[in-house]
């Protein structure tokens, strides 16, 4: 059935710079069709900078909600009237849902990660989990795991810009949860090695082994993967990168962000519209 757009018409939006290479336009606008919902998702480009005045805008128009990507996840944060409990623990967000002008704030990347995990058969929930950075999708990722029950969590980042805010969210999770949560310096490989031989899972949460530079990998000796370890990369481009192209021949069973990256948006399409999206027919058509 052909979709028309009406006078009716509402709107969602994907907000980020650059964003011509989202697909979160097609999955949604597909659920929409599928489910016979008058609404219409967009994608604009908007720099940090510009974000405030493109928020007046989308609540003059009644934009019933947006998602955030790179590099506005803070900045809008702090734009949004009402904050989520993970949202306020790390200081981001991805998705605005507006109640007539009232922003509320979300963070569903790390909902999307959990899910994901659930989708390979893997359960989580009471054991120790390796994080390899600190940036918004691991952050995000450390504070869905520890709300949602993981017992233990060992995060693994460089001392760059982000190991501060880092430290920060690891105290609050250790006050706010019963997660065990602690943050070394990525250089400790004996650490490192120990926690993961430890954990039940290790996710990569890092940019390292992305396209184009596909030969890297944030793990370079395959000693430290054992069996029963599941590996987990929020990268989905390459499908397969090094690091799960090792796990793989170590005897680990690995997963990508792609249905990470899906489960987010069915997340944030289910505060907007009240709605479950039918994500199986989303993944047959945009994810295979």
């Amino acid at each position: 059935m052909e979709r028309k757009i009406t006078g009716h018409t509402g709107f969602l939006a994907v907000l980020g710079h650059p964003i011509e290479h989202s697909i979160s336009p097609a999955m949604h606008n597909e659920a929409c069709e599928q489910l016979g919902l008058d609404y219409a998702y967009l994608a604009f480009d908007a720099t940090e900078e510009e974000m405030p005045k493109v928020v007046e805008g989308l609540k003059a128009l009644r934009c019933r909600g947006w998602n955030i990507t790179m590099p506005g996840k803070s900045i809008m944060c702090k734009l949004a009237d009402k904050v989520s409990p993970a949202s306020e623990i790390t200081g981001a967000c991805n998705t605005i849902v507006n109640d007539d002008g009232v922003l509320t704030a979300y963070t569903t990347d790390g909902i999307g990660f959990m899910r994901a995990v659930a989708d390979n058969g893997v359960d989580i929930i009471g054991k120790k989990m390796t994080l390899m950075g600190a940036g918004g999708a691991a952050t995000a990722i450390l504070v869905q795991a520890a709300l949602d029950g993981v017992e233990e969590i060992n995060v693994f980042n460089v001392r760059d810009q982000f190991y501060p805010r880092a430290e920060e969210i690891v105290r609050k999770l250790n006050e706010q949860t019963e997660c065990r949560v602690s943050l070394h310096d990525f250089s400790d490989q004996e650490v490192l090695r120990e926690s993961i031989g430890k954990s039940a899972i290790l996710v990569n949460g890092t940019n390292v082994g992305m396209a184009p530079d596909t030969d890297a990998s944030i793990i370079t000796d395959p000693s430290m993967f054992h069996e029963g370890l599941f590996v987990f990369d929020v990268i989905y481009n390459p499908k397969e990168t090094k690091l799960l192209r090792m796990a793989k021949e170590a005897g680990c069973k690995t997963g990508n962000g792609m249905y990470m990256l899906l489960y987010q948006g069915a997340a944030s399409f289910k505060l907007w519209t009240g709605m479950d999206m039918p994500v199986e027919i989303v993944k047959e058509k945009h994810f295979s």
